[in-house]
């Protein structure tokens, strides 16, 4: 059994989390990574509704009292109503990242939930766990959806436990979707890792057959971190945090002409449109550099035992 701080705080059987990923990262995908002995997240959107949080929340504790919800900080001055909802949910958990988390901390200590948030480079861990945060997540640039895309995961993870490492809870994320990659930040000295891409083409996952298809198919070689998804679609997104997607049409037209995009709104209905009618020359599908790494539709039980089975394999040999 992979024994870490992150398994003994939050009584799990193994050291994943599953990243709250906004559209796949739903209930069913979180009650199964929990259900597998991990910790799932429920990934909240910036559009969610309180009710949609609840009624989300209220799913996964059908299966499991073992998950954790996850929010973005920038939309909680105009969302704070999610933050309650997060609350009144009682989670295991809850992520607060992309932003000014300070508003966040007091009322989640005063409801004794802990907090997690990502970070991006060292002096923001060592910000996070002078505020007290109990779970600092090195996220790297490989990583899948939004984030600070400037250090990659394995010199941030060795600068973050350098400077935090001796008092804080780490685990990194970004990149890690097979055993090798968990065993590697295990071996590291983080206490877990943070999953996202890997789950990405599981059976619970809420994307459509053709996105799975297109994850399948992708190598490590057809991602892009860009904000061009986000100004098309309008989400107000802070510019230090864009967003590692699948390279496609729409990308390689727009990225690097995003004040162009923003002042043409046949470009950006373009992209609503094929958001729903599921047409990904066009759509945004997030995903990792570790996207290289999925070959088949697999459950999420199936991946986080054969992560955990095979990283404690390798740590044994080593």
């Amino acid at each position: 059994m992979l024994r870490t701080e992150l398994t003994d705080r939050f009584s799990l059987q193994v050291p994943i989390v599953g990243a709250p990923m906004a559209g796949p990262g739903g209930p069913a995908l979180a009650s199964a990574v929990s259900l597998a002995g991990g910790l799932g997240m429920i990934g909240v959107s910036s559009a969610a509704t309180p009710e949609w949080i609840t009624a989300a929340a209220d799913e996964v504790r059908q299966a499991t009292e073992r998950f954790g919800i996850g929010l973005m900080a920038w939309n909680l001055a105009r969302r704070p109503e999610q933050l309650d909802a997060a609350i009144a949910a009682r989670p295991a958990l809850v992520s607060v990242s992309f932003g000014d988390y300070s508003v966040a901390l007091d009322p989640l200590r005063q409801a004794r939930i802990p907090v997690a948030t990502q970070v991006g480079d060292v002096a923001s861990a060592r910000q996070a766990h002078e505020q007290g945060i109990e779970l600092i997540v090195a996220r790297g640039a490989e990583g899948g959806g939004h984030g600070d895309d400037r250090v990659a995961t394995l010199p941030l993870l060795q600068g973050v436990l350098e400077a935090v490492g001796d008092g804080a809870v780490v685990i990194a994320a970004g990149g890690i979707s097979t055993a090798r990659g968990l065993a590697a930040v295990l071996a590291a000295g983080a206490a877990g890792a943070w999953i996202g891409t890997g789950l990405l083409a599981c059976h619970e996952a809420l994307a459509r057959p053709e996105a799975k298809r297109r994850l399948l198919d992708a190598t490590e070689l057809d991602t892009v971190s860009t904000s061009v998804f986000d100004i098309a679609q309008g989400i107000p997104w802070p510019p230090a945090y864009r967003g590692r997607a699948l390279s496609n049409a729409f990308s390689r037209r727009w990225h690097g002409r995003e004040d162009e995009l923003a002042q043409d709104p046949a470009a950006r209905q373009q992209l609503v449109d094929a958001m729903a009618a599921g047409d990904y020359d066009t759509a945004v599908i997030y995903a990792g550099q570790a996207v290289g790494s999925l070959s088949t539709e697999r459950s999420a039980r199936e991946v986080v035992s054969t992560l955990a089975a095979g990283a404690e394999a390798l740590l044994r040999r080593w």
